[in-house]
């Protein structure tokens, strides 16, 4: 059984145990990137796709371990407002950069 307290709002919070492997998982998350930077290890295409892969990764792990969003049920409005505040930045940074190229392809 889980010794997680959940709130009002019916999110649990966590424990020091998960806060610690979140913290740990980011930091690796963290560091691999890094060290493919700083070491060349990989060429230039395969260390963009290291970097953008532990990117998604951390920002799931952020996401579980952090902010507590998971598929229960006590989580699930949350989880569908971050997907509507995913949903319309997309939109947002999707129509500018449509705009700007636009713009761009009819001043030349």
């Amino acid at each position: 059984m889980s010794h997680e307290s959940i709130d009002s709002t019916g999110m649990s919070r966590g424990t020091g145990k998960s806060y610690t492997t979140g913290f740990i998982l980011s930091l690796v998350l963290t560091t691999i990137p890094f060290a493919l930077v700083m070491r060349g290890m990989l060429s230039h295409q395969a260390t963009l796709i290291a970097i953008f892969s532990a990117a998604i990764i951390q920002i799931l792990v952020h996401l579980y371990f952090f902010l507590h969003m998971d598929t229960s049920s006590r989580a699930r409005w949350n989880v569908m407002a971050m997907l509507f505040t995913v949903l319309i930045l997309f939109l947002i940074v999707g129509g500018t950069i449509w705009i700007i190229y636009n713009l761009n392809y009819r001043m030349m």
